[in-house]
């Protein structure tokens, strides 16, 4: 028997993001990856658009763009920003970046994306550390909750539109 309600649809799309977003689990890093090396290589907007593909969500390319996408998660106004129970699986946190993208709605830029899988860890195709370290990893949420240069957050499964939000940053 066919369940249609819509918490059974959000929760098979998050179940198989996660199970998409799990098997890059170690892939190698590249900032600024091309079209035709996703898959093999990411950077933290190509790892997101990636996984977000392969459940018939289109998220922009860049991390300013998906930044725009999707409805916002309310933060607190000091880290922590989030408790477990804020977000689901499938959101993404939004971060300030050495290497980021500027515009009025986030005039203090956009650089990098992480994805919540649920059960306290996030995933992201991450620069930082030794190159053997640069890679899709995972990381604790205490970790990414307490990052100082946190901006937006945003729910991209299951929000009420998939148009860009007005929103403002932080």
């Amino acid at each position: 028997m066919k369940c249609n309600s819509k918490e059974s649809q959000v929760e098979k799309q998050q179940k198989r993001l996660i199970y998409f977003a799990l098997k890059q689990l170690g892939k190698p890093y590249k900032y600024g990856a091309k079209k035709h090396e996703i898959g093999k290589v990411f950077d933290c907007s190509s790892f997101t658009q990636y996984a977000y593909r392969r459940i018939g969500i289109e998220l922009p390319r860049s991390t300013i763009l998906q930044a725009e996408y999707g409805q916002i998660i309310p933060a607190r106004k000091k880290p922590p920003f989030f408790k477990k129970e804020d977000l689901q699986p499938g959101d993404l946190l939004f971060f300030k970046g050495t290497k980021g993208h500027f515009n009025k709605k986030f005039p203090n830029g956009i650089g990098h994306a992480m994805m919540y899988l649920g059960n306290g860890l996030f995933i992201h195709a991450s620069g930082s550390g030794s190159k053997k370290n640069q890679k899709v990893k995972l990381e604790k949420f205490e970790k990414v909750v307490n990052q100082e240069d946190f901006q937006v957050a945003k729910r991209i499964i299951g929000s009420k539109t998939k148009e860009r939000s007005k929103s403002k940053a932080r």
